[in-house]
């Protein structure tokens, strides 16, 4: 592991991406009200920005990278794309992504699926938008 690289427990032997997964999965279901305690809601306007960045550019499907929880993804449906597909490493944050989709009932528009933004399997330009919320600063290789 590169020296600069700061990991989630300091004891474990393992790389960030690993640690990065368990820490999530072992928050996962008081992620989201720590995430909007924590940032006092500020997250919530986090998000709608970011979907406004988009707003004008013709958004068929887009990708959310460390989408966790799916929060960002539900909220670019404002954009009114055919397909949102939300990918993560944490199981247990995309457990809970899924139970909201499913309550929400947009299974036909959402699809969360477990996988590493380092090696994603979708063909070049698949997508016409690319978001990610606050995974970047729990990337093992951000040039990948």
């Amino acid at each position: 592991m590169a020296e600069n690289t700061v990991n989630p427990y300091k004891n474990l032997q393992s790389t960030k991406k690993t640690q990065v997964a368990l820490m999530f999965n072992n928050i996962a279901k008081r992620y989201d009200f720590l995430n909007h305690f924590l940032s006092l809601g500020i997250d919530k306007l986090w998000r709608s920005r970011t979907v406004s960045m988009l707003k004008g550019h013709p958004i068929d499907k887009l990708l959310d990278i460390a989408t966790g929880t799916g929060d960002l993804a539900i909220a670019a449906l404002r954009l009114k794309p055919r397909k949102i597909v939300g990918v993560d490493i944490s199981a247990g944050m995309l457990k809970i992504g899924k139970e909201k989709i499913k309550k929400r009932n947009l299974e036909d528009i959402i699809v969360l699926k477990e996988g590493d933004s380092e090696h994603l399997e979708f063909p070049e330009n698949y997508f016409d938008a690319v978001t990610s919320a606050f995974g970047v600063r729990n990337f093992e290789n951000l040039d990948a």
